[in-house]
């Protein structure tokens, strides 16, 4: 029996149940690794394994292969041709097999090797190349994605053939294994030759479906994965013999599309034309390009579309960024940032046209506030002129008053209309632009600049503080529900955030929640104890401290008066015959208030004697200031038409109580038994005397009050209401705010400087200087000079030196 019958005999052993070889390219035999020697060995034994074998020539046994060879080059071309039995397919390998392992010189594994090229470039050559050469365009296309499957198919089978070069010489030589030769032949004879001409077919027909024709889309997805295979696991390949052409060529599609279009249509329209395009550029990918192209085709795209036409886009006069702001294009807007989102710095420019839009609507808003109150004053001004000739002060007045509520309502109406701009813009930040930090950024920016501006010469800080207590007192003007107050008050706290002088806002709103709290006009103590949850929150305890130990000084003085009022049911010697409510408060809380040694009239000093013997059973360690001028009196006037109940400040009662035992007293005579100063006194005077209620008579009966008039009760007064309150003329403590404040701020500069030097030891002039205006600015934004001036002021008291070789630079004296 010759070598090959016997090998034949291992084969049937081991594969008796072999199917037929498929016809068909795509079907691939299994193979049974009937090649391992150990286990032949080990079943037939060595002496059966040995036997002698007859030695095959190249040229017999090539020409053997050839026969396979051809027979599967007619099954590719779909020849007539029967299929491979099993008989076939193991005598072809047998032979590669008994040819590479006969002994040298007839050990052929590298001709053979050799050949195994030559075979495919011989078929390349003679039918492959003809057959590509003679078609053009998507038929060339289709035949390359022919010839590219039959190659591979090819390529499988004859590696199997020679499947014992791939296992052992191969493996020992380190030569490129025989897959990878066949995929070099296709590569280096027709993948080189043509991918120029397939590149610019391919690029030719994805144009063709950007203008709306139907391609084969499978028929790309097949061509586009011979540039990936071709590499071999690389991607040069289809980078740059396909990508880097089809980029180019896209870039300049959509140039040309943008040119046209950015000319023709609207900022909306052409939107909608780029959003669609990426949409579809997108779908390519997915359908026919590899996923690695979807960024950069994107990218090409996005640069063609928005950015080298952004600034015209934006800024068209009837469609652009800011008409779509002005008419509340919501779903243009959020189209603009889809679009521009994406792509580096392409949504500064929109972000930049948003904060310029909301600045030019938020100082319109605050011109109009200004315009309104010039011109309230205005008219003021000239009616005041026209009744100068005819006496009617009692007229002016009433206009006066009626000037001030409309400029309290114009401001009231402001802040509400800043409010609304602040919802409006903040959904289009949130909704439209998805809460980007850019846009954050921009709206912050732009009710800085227009939230800080003066109206009527009133600081941002004291509107805010004064819409606080108009939601919050009594009687005010904002008629609201408990839920639309607290509403309310998280839009002015997130308002305050905009606010450069917030330690301002909060002397004022100080002053104003005292004046809430001790004449009880608060409306609801639960909405106080929120708003300063909320400021708390937004600035910070130390911000709230004060305020919070006012409203906790409230409880403790009703706690206080109760008490007080229990101590006179078990003590009646000691009561003074006149309901007496104190309110006892923390000094270090509370606005500072005038108060001077009044000389109190008998009823009340006694009242003042009766509580002081009280609060020293509580405690002596604490001494109490008297403010009188935040008390009130309820008299109880005998008129000759009728009583009535005056209800007056604590000085007004002085004044009037006087007159209980005399009827008449000279502008002197009163300045002596008061102790009062003039100015005070001619407030006091002047709203008994010459306002609406005239409780006192005054000679001469002029409009003013002098040091030479003398004064008696009004025994003929009288008045519809049976109780009547007796304001004293208002008195502006704005500018007493702003001095608390300017000083409080001396003290915060001082403070900063020392706690920085503390720390740095030595710093030079810029730094310190930078420093201490980033530690101040979440309470104000201080002043350059100042912080100078005070730098100078530490110097002279010994807290900071200059350096005598640097005068720039400063060390802190321990």
């Amino acid at each position: 029996m010759n070598t090959i019958s016997i090998t034949l005999v291992f084969f049937f052993l081991f594969v008796y149940n072999y199917q037929a070889v498929s016809a068909a390219p795509e079907q691939m035999v299994t193979l049974v690794d009937f090649r391992n020697e150990s286990k032949v060995q080990e079943r037939f034994g060595n002496q059966s394994f040995r036997m002698e074998r007859k030695t095959i020539d190249l040229e017999q046994g090539w020409d053997y292969m050839q026969t396979g060879i051809t027979k599967l080059k007619r099954i590719l071309e779909g020849l007539p041709e029967p299929q491979f039995d099993s008989e076939q397919y193991m005598m072809l390998y047998t032979t590669i097999y008994n040819m590479c392992t006969q002994k040298p010189p007839h050990d052929y594994s590298q001709q053979l090797y050799d050949k195994y090229r030559e075979a495919f470039e011989e078929y390349i050559n003679s039918t492959v190349l003809p057959a590509l050469k003679e078609k053009h365009d998507e038929y060339m296309l289709r035949e390359l994605v022919k010839r590219w499957s039959n190659h591979k198919v090819m390529v499988r089978w004859l590696s199997r053939f020679f499947y014992y070069l791939d296992r052992y010489f191969i493996a020992r030589r380190s030569l490129p294994p025989l897959n990878e030769v066949g995929l070099t032949c296709f590569r280096d004879r027709v993948y080189n030759e043509l991918h120029s001409k397939v590149k610019d077919a391919v690029i030719a027909l994805v144009d063709k479906e950007r203008e709306g024709e139907q391609i084969d889309r499978a028929l790309l997805k097949n061509v586009l994965d011979i540039y990936v295979e071709i590499g071999m696991g690389q991607m040069e390949r289809y980078e740059a013999d396909f990508e880097s052409f089809m980029l180019l060529d896209s870039a300049s599609y959509y140039s040309r599309k943008a040119s046209s279009w950015i000319q023709e249509d609207s900022c909306p329209d052409y939107m909608l034309k780029s959003e669609e395009c990426l949409k579809k550029e997108r779908e390519r990918v997915a359908h026919y390009l590899h996923s690695s192209s979807e960024p950069k085709l994107v990218e090409k795209v996005q640069h063609e579309l928005l950015v080298v036409y952004a600034n015209q886009l934006l800024e068209k006069e009837h469609s652009g960024c800011r008409a779509l702001l002005r008419d509340d294009k919501v779903d243009d807007l959020s189209r603009m940032y889809r679009l521009y989102h994406k792509i580096a710095k392409g949504l500064e420019p929109v972000a930049n046209i948003f904060k310029q839009h909301v600045t030019a609507e938020g100082n319109a808003l605050v011109q109009q506030a200004e315009d309104t109150a010039t011109n309230q004053a205005a008219n003021i001004a000239s009616v005041q002129e026209q009744v100068k000739t005819v006496s009617m002060f009692l007229l002016v007045k009433m206009l006066s008053n009626l000037v001030i509520h409309v400029f309290f309502l114009c401001f009231q109406v402001l802040i509400r209309k800043v409010i609304e701009l602040h919802d409006k813009y903040m959904v289009y930040v949130v909704e439209c632009f998805q809460s980007h930090t850019l846009f954050h950024k921009a709206l912050k920016e732009a009710f800085e600049i227009f939230c800080n501006k003066t109206v009527a010469g009133s600081s941002s800080a004291e509107l805010l503080a004064t819409f606080c207590d108009n939601i919050l007192k009594k009687g005010g003007s904002e008629k609201l529900s408990d839920e639309a107050i607290e509403d309310t008050l998280e839009k002015v706290v997130k308002l305050l955030a905009y606010i450069s002088d917030k330690d301002l806002f909060a002397e004022f709103y100080r002053k104003k929640l005292a004046r809430r709290l001790l004449f009880d006009r608060s409306a609801n103590d639960d909405h106080e104890r929120s708003i300063l949850t909320k400021l708390k929150q937004q600035c910070g305890g130390q911000f709230t401290s004060k305020m919070e130990g006012m409203v906790t000084d409230l409880t403790l003085a009703r706690e206080n008066q109760t008490s007080f009022e229990e101590y006179l049911g078990n003590n009646p010697a000691a009561n003074p015959g006149i309901d007496l409510t104190v309110t006892v408060l923390t000094t270090g809380f509370w606005p500072s208030y005038k108060s001077f040694d009044i000389n109190l009239p008998s009823e009340m000093v006694k009242c003042v004697e009766v509580f002081k013997g009280f609060y020293e059973t509580k405690t002596k360690h604490r001494k109490l200031t008297w403010i009188y001028s935040l008390g009130t009196c309820h008299l109880n006037g005998k008129f000759d038409h009728k009583p009535i109940e005056l209800v007056v400040s604590t000085y007004q009662a002085a004044v009037l109580l006087l007159f209980n035992t005399t009827d008449k007293l000279s502008y002197n005579d009163i300045l002596t038994q008061l102790n009062l100063s003039h100015e005070d006194l001619v407030r006091l005077l002047h709203s008994l005397s010459c306002a609406r209620y005239k409780i006192l008579t005054k000679e001469p009966s002029t409009k003013t009050v002098s040091q030479t008039d003398s004064f008696e009760f009004n025994a003929k007064f009288t008045d519809r209401m049976r109780r009547i309150k007796i304001p004293l003329p208002p008195v502006d403590e704005r500018k007493k705010v702003v001095e608390d404040v300017d000083k409080d701020r001396r003290y915060a500069i001082d403070a900063a400087i020392v706690r920085i030097m503390k720390s740095r030891k030595v710093l030079g002039h810029q730094q310190l200087v930078s420093e201490c205006v980033e530690q101040l600015s979440r309470m104000f934004k201080p002043d350059i000079k100042a912080i100078k001036k005070r730098m100078e002021d530490l110097i002279t008291r010994d807290y900071l030196e200059r350096d005598k070789e640097n005068p720039n630079m400063f060390r802190y004296l321990a």
